[in-house]
């Protein structure tokens, strides 16, 4: 963009921004101070790197980096103990958790965080648990908490930054929130990256670091439901207002106004989301603080350098007491030190015992826990986004640890886009290491096996032929797996090897059931005079009671096409209806109140699950043990199939070593100069006997049982997740560190998924993927597929239903058969997707000095 477009923009934006606008002198004075900062910032981009002092302190830093591994600010900590946590139900309840025992502090470091989040669900039985409501509890017992939270370009992006920050600072003066960078009429202006990490720290002793925001779409279980329609009890609600979103159909719009779904959730099933998150205790937490702290004072440097009410913050480390500690030699030490507050450390030096605090390292059930985990913090930070220059250590390490690799690597990542040469498009060499350990293991006549899973599709809105988002990320995906010349499968063969003998992609799906029949609705609205849409918003209305922040009035809400997804650029209009919001709370009570009590009038809804999905875990019935108080083409439109979106960061490394943290497998998270990340390298000392292809071999406990339990999900090897109960049983995984996770290595279902590399559990992989893909293609027509070569068979084959409905001409009975052979969510990469159209992967987007480009990449 031009600067003079920015100077347009500028006034445009200065004009919204309310303020001193209607005062012309103010705001010429106003652009006239953005365009200096921008043509400054523009000027001299290497500002806080050009003067001897700061040369010093840049060159101490690259002297304390050279002397870790993976030349990370960080290096590796022992004595920590580590836990996971397979998707958002588990995390959400531990963190909850870890947030109420904070006693000094708290810091939030995130993407994009909604205040309204409930941490505890069903929402209407843990309404204290909601996350806005948590951080001022504990504000008012005199915690302080510190949020720095991405501030979105808002012409594109839908996360309110703005509210988040006006939401929590008007909970209490305790809370301070920060947003970063301004993408306009600033020195720093940035357009294209994001803060990207997801962080919580609670008094230097605990940490939370993954792939999880604390935001509406990312809470769910391992049913991981498509439905959340209750028509005879609205308080079973799992996904409250925004939080029931289906991105493939339609982005988050507005999410200030949260009482909104936007789509219609008896007609629409939601997005469900796969992901994994850790907790952990031990020295290491010092890092994560290190490096929130160094963002805090940068940002407070930047734009609240007057802002009294925005204190500076010291680093917790003591090195008195630690003199070897490499942030012994921290360039801002000392300085920060003096001027900034300083929280508690309990990892070295004095400790603390007024609070409770000790170190005996007790769970809450009385089992000692084991501090045997290394870990090393790595990140991706640069001079926009932290102040210093570029560091990659994320990328050193996925690098590394690939080409230490011995015998398996597994991958979930939720994109999956790399270069295996220099000097194309994409930068980052983790496909170039991922080829070059494949083809020495082959040369050497040794089995390795790397196993990726990555989404379908982007979580963008739109169609893949007319969205570009979508398009360009999926051909680069390709271009980095199977296609364009310098592809990792084409390297491979090029050195005389066959690729899938060592290398496979997988996608997740799922599928389910909408209790919604429509002659049961009808007569329901009949009888109660509340149509269904006004149930829903009136139910949302409880959620935000007492909120005086919204002044939604209405809801607009969208009515599915008949011909699935409508592309994000198409003219076509959808379909809306209107809905007015209840004027207080007692209203909106009584209107959900009239439409339960006509629900059960008509009849009882005991018998009748309001979900299905479970089927695909280790149910003990099947889908024809489910009742339908319906017709049977009522039912047949009741069931719906959508992507199961992947969004973990992770990778495992011969079930001995793990990265997990917020880093894409992208340039945009990987090359260092791009959106800022974080990620932890974990290496657990506990281990014990397995096996590895078909031989005994140590596995260390966090990265073994980590692999195995995300194997068991996705092969439906483990039973369903319940969530409908007022007090439901507390499992070890819903649990924060030091608690750990219950040991399920000696159970039947963990020996089927021990060994990668058993012919076996390998053969049970691919055929439950291959079952699995052949089911779903037959009876919802996903997309991808290779069924569609190019796309002049793409119209053809997108079934004429509403998004994610059963394609036409299917009987009831064929779609339950088929669907009861579904297990676990896996299912097939179809690498042949639009495999003979040329133009996919090799557009005009991919030409040189394309400036856009990385934004995708």
């Amino acid at each position: 963009m031009s600067f003079f477009k920015k100077f347009e923009d500028g006034i445009k934006a200065v004009k919204s921004g309310g303020g001193s606008s209607s005062n012309p002198l103010s705001l010429v004075t106003k652009v006239v101070g953005h365009a200096r900062a921008e043509v400054i910032g523009m000027w001299n981009p290497n500002r806080r790197h050009d003067d001897p002092e700061e040369q010093a302190q840049d060159a101490l830093r690259a002297e304390i980096r050279a002397g870790h591994r993976f030349t990370s600010f960080a290096g590796e900590r022992s004595g920590n103990t580590a836990k996971w946590h397979v998707d958002g139900h588990d995390y959400m309840w531990a963190l909850s958790e870890m947030i109420d025992k904070a006693q000094e502090f708290i810091f939030i470091l995130d993407w994009w965080l909604s205040p309204e989040l409930y941490l505890r669900r069903p929402a209407a039985y843990f309404p204290e648990w909601r996350l806005d409501r948590l951080l001022q509890r504990k504000a008012q017992q005199g915690v302080k908490i510190h949020v720095i939270v991405y501030k979105e370009v808002t012409q594109t992006m839908s996360m309110s930054s703005k509210h988040t920050k006006a939401k929590l600072e008007q909970l209490h003066p305790n809370i301070t929130c920060m947003r970063h960078p301004d993408h306009i009429g600033a020195k720093d202006s940035v357009q294209f990256w994001s803060h990207h990490e997801k962080v919580v720290v609670v008094d230097n002793r605990y940490a939370a670091i993954g792939g999880l925001d604390l935001c509406f779409g990312r809470w769910d279980t391992h049913n991981h439901p498509l439905s959340d329609v209750h028509p005879t009890d609205f308080s079973k609600t799992l996904f409250p207002g925004q939080d029931y979103n289906n991105a493939r159909v339609m982005d988050f719009k507005e999410v200030y106004d949260y009482v909104s779904n936007t789509i219609l959730i008896q007609e629409t099933g939601r997005m469900p989301w796969h992901d994994v998150h850790m907790t952990f205790e031990g020295p290491a937490v010092l890092d994560i603080s290190q490096h929130f702290v160094e963002r805090w004072n940068e940002i407070k440097k930047r734009k609240y350098r007057e802002k009294e009410t925005i204190a500076w913050l010291a680093l917790p480390h003591e090195p008195e007491f630690a003199p070897n500690e490499a942030v012994a030699r921290h360039p801002h030490l000392e300085q920060w030190k003096q001027i900034g507050r300083q929280y508690k450390q309990r990892w070295h030096g004095h400790i603390d015992h007024s609070t409770g605090d000790d170190r005996s390292h007790q769970s809450r059930r009385g089992q000692p826990t084991t501090q045997k985990c290394r870990i090393q913090v790595v990140r991706s930070v640069a001079d926009w986004s932290h102040g210093v220059l570029t560091e990659h250590s994320v990328q050193d390490a996925y690098i590394q640890l690939i080409q230490e690799s011995e015998h398996y690597i597994f991958i979930e990542n939720q994109f999956f886009i790399t270069a295996t040469k220099a000097g194309g498009p994409v930068v980052n060499q983790i496909g170039n290491a991922l080829v070059d350990r494949i083809v020495r293991a082959a040369k050497e006549g040794k089995r390795f096996q790397v196993v990726v899973l990555i989404p379908e599709v982007p979580g963008f809105a739109g169609d893949v032929k007319t969205e570009s988002a979508i398009k360009i990320i999926m051909a680069a995906q390709y271009r980095s797996i199977n296609r364009g010349g310098s592809s990792i499968y084409e390297e491979i063969r090029k050195a005389g090897f066959e690729p899938l003998d060592y290398i496979r992609f997988y996608h997740l799906r799922s599928y389910d059931r909408i209790n919604a029949p429509k002659g049961y609705i009808k007569q329901t609205e009949e009888k109660s005079g509340v149509t269904f849409p006004e149930a829903q918003v009136a139910l949302s209305r409880q959620w935000v009671s007492g909120d005086n922040l919204t002044t939604q009035r209405e809801i607009i809400l969208s009515v599915p096409e008949e011909d699935g997804i409508v592309p994000a650029d198409s003219e076509k209009k959808t379909n809306t209806i209107k809905v007015p919001i209840p004027t207080d709370d007692n209203a909106a009570r009584e209107v959900v109140e009239k439409f339960e009590r006509a629900a059960r009038e008509i009849r009882s809804d005991e018998d009748v699950s309001d979900s299905v999905s479970q089927h695909m875990l280790a149910d003990k019935t099947s889908l024809f043990d489910e009742k339908w108080l319906g017709t049977e083409q009522e039912e047949l439109d009741s069931y719906i199939s959508e992507l199961l979106y992947i969004h973990s960061k992770l990778m495992i490394v011969d079930d001995r070593r793990v990265i997990i943290g917020s880093a894409n497998i992208n340039d945009r998270s990987q090359k260092g100069d791009g959106d800022s990340e974080i990620a932890l390298v974990i290496e657990d000392d506990d281990m014990f006997e397995s096996r590895m292809d078909e031989q005994p071999y140590q596995v260390s406990r966090f990265a073994a049982t980590l692999r195995r339990q995300l194997y068991k999900e996705h092969l439906g090897l483990i039973d369903p997740q319940p969530c409908d109960s007022r007090e439901p049983e507390i499992t070890s995984a819903m649990r924060p560190a030091p608690i750990l996770n219950e040991d399920t290595t000696r159970t039947h279902e963990d020996s089927l998924v021990a060994d990668p590399l058993d012919p076996k559990t390998d053969f049970l992989w691919k055929e439950t993927a291959r079952k699995n893909r052949e089911v779903f293609t037959e009876i919802f027509r996903p997309i991808p597929t290779n069924l569609v070569r190019s796309f002049s068979a793409y119209d053809s084959y997108r079934p004429k239903t509403k998004v994610g409905h059963v394609v036409p001409d299917i009987p009831l009975d064929r779609v339950k058969s088929r669907l009861n052979q579904v297990k676990g969510a896996l299912v097939e990469c179809p690498l042949d997707f639009l495999i003979d159209d040329k133009e996919f992967i090799n557009g005009p987007e991919w030409l040189p000095l394309n400036p856009t480009l990385p934004i995708y990449i």
